[in-house]
């Protein structure tokens, strides 16, 4: 196992250090227990707002703590390495960033997840909601889930439900939202090698040099099917394939397209597979109205992608295009 780290036992904590370090004028890392926030923790409107709260296992870097800040996220809760946080942690971080408007628990549908975020809802305070994003067409259910998983479409509602509430919406119409966006995406990955996990030291799962893993969770859980590699052309068409199949779009519909490397794909395998993936939507008559491109999502230094397609409409389109300014995603401010 090569990585640039210590002691795989303090990974987390010293990444978090310097994710702080690093963006100190948006973030601020708290480590007893560990969480991160707004530099300005408290919102700042008089009124105050709803705040957003996520987290989960470390390892998916910059998800979550890279969307903390202007237009998405409050807080979030690191756990360790694909590892859900405590429900203390994520107590602690609702009651840091709420501001009496009501906190929004974003939570990706894992079972450590969903039975953490629902005991700190438990212990919690003030107000608060829960929305699950499960939006992997993948597989219905793996080792980490019930049901389908929540992988990069958690993005989306975070930047569009993070709009929202930096408008001004109340909880209810934030939680309605986030069901909504959550509903509007999907989401299906191709692995092109393992990851490792530093505590362990070896590679989660094997591929061979020939080998794809189509369908694959961003914890390495097994995905449809192992496959020979083909052209990006042929998975592009696999993975739009699949999104599509679930979310069934008019034309003349708009959509988002999001192609999002797992950690270890450069941003020129990205592009390729952007192209392939949208000169095979337009094929079929559908309208890419937003993109994004890049790692944003990740598992730790999989090669690989994944494709989210997410149905938009008037307002969602307003919401995504509204300024965000965090570590990881920023435009318009």
């Amino acid at each position: 196992m090569k990585k640039l780290i210590n002691d795989p036992r303090h990974v987390v904590k010293e990444a978090l250090r310097g994710f702080g370090k690093a963006h100190g004028d948006l973030v601020a890392v708290h480590e007893d227990p560990l969480y991160v926030t707004r530099a300005r923790p408290k919102p700042v409107a008089a009124s105050g707002k709803v705040a957003l709260v996520s987290g989960g296992g470390s390892g998916h870097e910059p998800l979550h703590a890279g969307f903390v800040g202007y237009g998405m996220l409050d807080a979030a809760c690191p756990g360790q390495v694909f590892t859900s946080p405590t429900p203390d942690q994520i107590a602690a971080a609702a009651s840091a960033v709420d501001d009496g408007a009501g906190v929004l628990f974003i939570v990706k549908n894992y079972a450590g997840d969903v039975m953490n975020f629902e005991m700190a809802a438990e212990d919690f305070a003030g107000q608060s909601a829960t929305v699950l994003v499960q939006d992997d067409v993948a597989v219905e259910s793996s080792t980490y889930s019930t049901s389908r998983r929540g992988v990069a479409g958690t993005l989306v509602v975070e930047k569009i439900v993070g709009a929202a509430a930096e408008s001004g919406a109340s909880l209810s119409a934030c939680a309605a939202l986030a069901e909504r966006t959550a509903r509007a995406c999907a989401t299906m990955g191709v692995a092109l090698t393992s990851c490792t996990v530093p505590a362990a030291g070896k590679p989660t799962f094997e591929l061979a040099e020939n080998e794809i893993e189509l369908g694959v969770g961003i914890h390495g859980e097994p995905g449809r099917r192992r496959a020979p590699l083909a052209p990006a052309d042929s998975i592009a068409a696999e993975l739009v394939g699949a999104v599509a199949h679930e979310l069934r779009p008019s034309k003349g519909e708009p959509l988002l397209l999001f192609v999002n490397g797992m950690g270890g794909t450069p941003l020129l395998e990205l592009y390729v597979t952007y192209e392939a993936a949208a000169r095979r939507l337009e094929a079929d008559g559908l309208t890419i109205a937003r993109s994004l491109v890049g790692s944003y999502v990740t598992s730790l230094e999989m090669a690989g992608c994944s494709l989210t397609l997410a149905r938009l409409d008037d307002e969602l389109i307003h919401l995504w295009d509204a300024p965000v300014h965090t570590p990881a995603l920023r435009w318009g401010r």
